[in-house]
């Protein structure tokens, strides 16, 4: 197996580089603050909704789990996959990979990911909500990207925080081809 030895090393230097080298666009006590922030304006809006948290995976992952901490209420969970990326930097087709087990009829459910970039993937998700019958809908994002691409004209978050410019972004749950989700803030990689 010396080739994999050989790809594994060439990746971990790769993905050691991207980091030393990448632009920080927001610190973790940024993102902290803004989840904080969130948690606030989500509790005023639905501590006594019962609500169900549906974390997007993957990268809705750490923010779901370092939101859901800051919320002192009764609540559900669960997961949905849907994905347009499958390890990419260019956002591809629609790929549904895991529908959500608890039902959406009837509940006040909350859609948690890591960034509205062009929200395609956000608008089939919301599709598939109002499809399940949901009482209401709302959507967390830890970031906003600025720019004039939006799947549909004027989507927005009810609940977001921070803002990026309009590079492409890794840490706190969004990746550079599956890698550095676990970065600890808001990064780009030099030149994108």
């Amino acid at each position: 197996m010396p080739k994999l030895d050989t790809d594994y090393q060439e990746s971990l230097v790769t993905m050691r580089d991207l980091m030393e080298n990448a632009d920080c666009l927001i610190t973790q006590e940024q993102v902290e603050r803004a989840l904080d922030r969130m948690a606030e304006e989500i509790t005023r809006n639905l501590g006594d909704k019962l609500p169900v948290f549906y974390c997007v995976m993957n990268g809705g992952l750490i923010t779901t789990g370092h939101l859901l901490t800051r919320l002192g209420f009764p609540l559900e969970v669960d997961y949905l996959h849907a994905t347009r990326y499958r390890g990419g930097t260019r956002g591809g087709e629609l790929f549904w990979r895991v529908s959500p087990e608890i039902p959406m009829a009837g509940r006040h459910v909350v859609i948690v990911d890591d960034i509205l970039d062009e929200g395609t993937t956000l608008a089939a998700i919301l599709a598939y909500c109002r499809e399940a019958q949901a009482t209401s809908i709302s959507t967390v994002v830890l970031v906003d990207k600025r720019h004039e691409r939006k799947a549909v004209p004027g989507l927005t978050a009810d609940y977001c925080s921070l803002e990026v410019e309009d590079r492409y972004v890794f840490g706190f749950g969004m990746d550079y081809k599956g890698y550095w989700r676990n970065a600890p803030g808001i990064f780009a990689p030099k030149g994108m």
